[in-house]
């Protein structure tokens, strides 16, 4: 049987483009000629019938998408093609109307007569169903009409027979991300729980008319979003994971893909082009004019690369977060088959390729700018900042999890393994900072010239603040938030910290000490609302000259000191990985009584958290699912276990330094080594 793989492109001026990469190769019974030719085709036939597109099954493996000026067909199928999914949108009234009929709902399409018929009055879409399918019952359309030629949709039905009289729900739902459907649980929530879940569905983004992400908030009241309004990659990581642990993982797979679609998109600033791996920070849904219609309209996702970014930084961790996600989704759901696409596999090593290119720095950590991360304003934090080496060694391992081993990635698996190992030991010895290493620092010689120094990073002692003196605990300790030549940025910075537990980044030993710390000084790091996002805050002369006199990170506000409720998921995971749930559990009791109270807001100000953030947007979406996952993962703690690493041994076995022999003369991993017992 021929086979071929025809790939829609969609670009910035949507069209209907097919790639043939094989000849002689037809899509819809039509014959494209030669190969590697680039068809465009308005689709101009209005009549498309199922028994068109089951003819691709003779000729194509995998369709992924065909997008039409008129209309928009997608079918995404596997080598059975009982799964496909075929998509179809229609304009009703000025919108964009998409609609879907899961072939999978036959025992078996290739063996049974199938078509769609379409009855239309005065242009009005009356019906929609399947002729002989087994157990099938007609999918039908409700509408309701406000004048002659308008039409709303207000309902899709489907009910499928198991055999038995009664109606269930088709259990692909949930991956094949028709809609977001109501709570399973419901019953066993509280009100508060029933509440967040409400405005959580509420946040949801639709393009053509399937659930695609959240908005970073849902504040009715606010006149001037700004770009509240958009889906923003790291935020929609907890919505995600709340979907996910609720069982719809369809909003998930939909986010993966199109994010990853708009990576391929060309993006410059000042005629300058970043690297092709970059993952975008957000995107809107817009509805724009057709090109040369009357009257009609169709969905365009409009991302910002950092472009429209305040100080116009790159979001050096949305790629990072994008695979973290990628590897929950799978584990989550044993959906496998999403990461194991080629598209997917490519979009995976163009971001690695980005991390891992070749530059001038003399350090396995990652070299970036001042608000390139959660903390998106100048905070001080360019270099090479904790929570960015935490999110670049948990995308490491999951990629080293996810990626096909072949000749073509040979190369990059290796230069994987070599950075994991040598930045999980750069970091757990050159990072870590508890009361014996403070005095180590204290009595530190400088302008040491040795390759056996101890000061390696010619740190002065004098650069120890004095509130840490007072402040470190005798058991607790954490990895400072920055190192670089002469300089250590001593302050706690919560995210960079929980992700080192998360991720497994410190030892065994260390990430107990830090939970450690965190209980030891509650009142600081938690306080009224946890939690803290860095201790302590800039003041005075230190923060006119780090934030220049910000106005929006004044001290013990926004990500000065600010109280962040959305760090409350990732908290919960640490806790629960290292058998401290009742840490997670009083955390998230503090929180429940003011959160909802409070109607959600994104942060909260002062030193212990008791005000609402004075810039503070409310209906805070990742507020909101960071409070789901974490009740979630309290109540099914085995769901943990999932999103989190262990310790890998092979690393610390693996030296780096052991594969040259003009390395260091003095390798000190084997103190790093010992933490763990090998």
């Amino acid at each position: 049987m021929n086979t071929s793989s025809c790939i829609g492109i969609s670009t910035m001026k949507p069209c209907c483009r097919i790639l043939s990469s094989c000849k002689g190769s037809s899509f819809i019974g039509y014959s494209f000629g030669k190969c590697n030719h680039l068809i465009n085709d308005n689709l101009s036939n209005p009549h498309c019938k199922l028994d068109d597109i089951h003819r691709v099954s003779n000729y194509a493996n995998r369709v992924i998408g065909v997008i039409g000026s008129n209309r928009s067909v997608f079918c995404g199928s596997d080598s059975n093609w009982r799964h496909a999914r075929i998509l179809l949108g229609f304009r009703l009234n000025k919108e964009t109307r998409c609609y879907c009929v899961n072939a999978n709902a036959a025992s078996d399409v290739r063996n049974h007569s199938t078509s769609i018929e379409a009855q239309v009055n005065e242009k009005i879409f009356d019906k929609f169903y399947i002729h002989g399918g087994l157990n099938v019952k007609p999918l039908v359309i409700d509408r309701k009409e406000s004048g002659k030629d308008v039409a709303k949709v207000e309902k899709v039905r489907t009910d499928v027979n198991d055999g038995s009289g009664v109606n269930v729900k088709h259990p692909d739902n949930y991956l094949n991300g028709e809609s977001v459907s109501e709570s399973p649980h419901e019953k066993e929530l509280s009100e508060v729980e029933k509440e967040a879940w409400t405005l959580l569905r509420g946040a949801v983004v639709n393009y053509c008319g399937f659930p695609v992400g959240t908005v970073a908030a849902n504040d009715p009241a606010d006149m001037q979003p700004l770009n509240y309004d958009q889906v923003f990659i790291r935020d929609f990581v907890p919505s995600a994971l709340a979907f996910l642990l609720n069982g719809e993982g369809g909003i998930v797979k939909n986010f993966l893909l199109h994010t990853l679609q708009l990576q391929s998109w060309e993006k410059s600033v000042d005629c300058y082009n970043p690297g092709k791996g970059l993952m975008p920070a957000s995107f809107k849904v817009r509805t724009v004019p057709l090109d040369g219609s009357n009257g009609e309209f169709k969905d365009v996702l409009d991302p910002d690369f950092g472009e429209s970014a305040i100080g116009r930084v790159a979001p050096v961790d949305s790629g990072l977060w994008w695979i973290i996600l990628l590897r929950a989704y799978g584990r989550i759901t044993g959906d496998y088959t999403l990461q194991e696409r080629v598209d997917v596999q490519t979009g995976i090593c163009l971001i690695l390729h980005l991390c891992l290119s070749d530059g001038f720095d003399m350090f396995p950590t990652l070299l970036v700018t001042d608000g390139s991360c959660m903390i998106d304003r100048r905070m001080g934090i360019h270099g090479h900042p904790l929570e960015i080496q935490a999110l670049f060694y948990s995308a490491l391992r999951s990629s080293h999890e996810m990626l096909t081993i072949n000749d073509s990635t040979k190369s990059l698996v290796s230069a994987i393994n070599n950075r994991l190992s040598a930045l999980s030991f750069h970091m757990r010895e050159y990072y870590w900072l508890d009361r014996k290493k403070i005095n180590e620092i204290y009595r530190y010689k400088t302008e040491e010239y040795s390759t056996d120094a101890i000061n390696k990073f010619n740190i002065y002692p004098d650069q120890i603040p004095s509130w840490l003196m007072d402040w470190i605990p005798e058991i607790g300790g954490y990895l400072v938030g920055n190192l670089q030549p002469a300089h250590m940025d001593f302050r706690f910075f919560t995210h960079g910290n929980i992700w080192t537990i998360i991720s497994s980044l410190g030892s065994h030993e260390q990430n107990e000490s830090i939970l450690n710390l965190i209980e030891d000084k509650w009142d600081d790091l938690m306080g009224k609302m946890p939690l803290k996002i860095c201790y302590p805050a800039l003041e005075h002369e230190e923060w006119c000259i780090i934030t220049g006199s910000d106005p929006k990170n004044t001290p013990w506000s926004y990500h000065n000191g600010g109280s962040w409720p959305t760090l409350l998921w990732q908290f919960t995971l640490a806790c629960i990985k290292m058998g401290r749930p009742e840490l997670a559990q009083k955390a998230v009791d503090l929180a429940e009584k003011r959160l909802s109270a409070d109607h959600w807001p994104e942060y909260y100000d002062t030193r212990h958290g008791r005000f609402i953030g004075k810039q503070a947007r409310l209906c805070q979406t990742w507020t909101i699912a960071g409070y789901l996952t974490s009740k979630m993962l309290l109540q099914n703690p085995d769901m943990a276990s999932k999103l989190f690493w262990n310790e890998d041994y092979e690393l610390l076995e693996n030296c780096v330094c052991a594969l040259r022999p003009n390395g260091r003369r003095k390798c000190s991993r084997s103190a790093t080594r010992s933490q763990v017992g090998l």
